[in-house]
């Protein structure tokens, strides 16, 4: 067996021998999602995480997003029941003063928090709130402006024993870090869930707080578009809403992630494809794990 300091390669045989859960019954059973984020002009990333965390499994959808563009997000996913926030005159989410996200926080299954939030300090008054809703075990994601707010506390995770996963990119890893990261992703995704006590998922680069570290070495060019993050977000929401754990959410993510933009480079060149396009080959791609 693999020391717990020893890097694994996340391969099929790997996640195999690692199933997923597969939940018995009606759609309540595969969890309800709740994705937090959107402002007046990013209202599509709360589309790209929602949709990813349906196409991974999730039973029930709810999306926030300003109000603004509320009504036309529930349009574009019918599937999902859509909030509206109230708006900063920037045009970022905030938390809404009745308590109805605090409400739908407190009775969510799996929250992501960050697709799509401007400005540090509504997302660090929202992320307290999260934390403040949310159930002491209800798994969480945390992912772009989010990462930022936690930056300027980095004490809010530790001894809470939550199960939280971090999506950084490397910019969001190096205010994670307070410096420059290195070469040595592994190695910086290992600090970084040892300092916030969360499991991280850096470009492909997972690492649990209790040591152990996996690394996906098929991903391409073509993943680094924008909106990429917000799929992988949405989609760990909804590894997670099914019933795995983080660090093997964050694996079957980082493997479906990855695995998805590699089926689209027939059709669209390595770095030809959209973010959205990866929406529909997630399912495909867990399905032949």
């Amino acid at each position: 067996m693999p020391s717990r300091s020893e890097v694994q390669v996340i391969t099929p045989g790997l996640l195999r021998d690692w199933e997923l859960p597969v939940p018995a019954g009606g759609k309540e059973s595969r969890g309800t999602v709740l994705v937090v984020g959107g402002s007046r002009f990013t209202p599509g990333a709360v589309l790209l995480a929602g949709v990813a965390a349906l196409r991974a499994g999730a039973g029930v959808l709810q999306l926030t997003a300003a109000e603004s563009t509320a009504a036309t997000l529930s349009v574009q996913v019918p599937e999902a029941l859509v909030i509206g926030l109230p708006e900063t005159p920037a045009g970022a989410a905030a938390a809404d003063g009745d308590g109805q996200l605090g409400e739908l926080i407190g009775h969510a299954d799996v929250v992501a928090l960050g697709p799509g939030l401007k400005g540090i300090d509504e997302t660090r008054r929202l992320l307290r709130l999260v934390l403040d809703a949310a159930g002491p075990r209800t798994p969480l994601v945390l992912d772009a402006y989010a990462l930022g707010a936690l930056s300027h506390e980095p004490d809010l995770l530790v001894g809470s024993g939550r199960p939280v996963v971090l999506t950084p990119n490397v910019t969001e890893a190096g205010h994670l870090l307070g410096r420059d990261p290195g070469d040595d992703l592994d190695a910086e995704a290992a600090e970084l869930a040892a300092r916030y006590e969360a499991v991280v998922s850096l470009y492909g680069h997972v690492a649990a707080p209790d040591g152990r570290r996996w690394r996906e070495e098929s991903g391409d060019a073509g993943l680094g578009t924008s909106g990429s993050g917000d799929v992988l977000a949405g989609l760990l929401a909804g590894l997670l809403s099914r019933g795995a754990e983080p660090a093997q959410a964050a694996c079957w993510g980082a493997f479906a992630h990855a695995v998805s933009g590699q089926r689209l480079i027939p059709r669209y060149g390595r770095i030809g494809f959209l973010a959205r396009e990866l929406l529909d080959e997630i399912p495909r791609t867990l399905a032949t794990v």
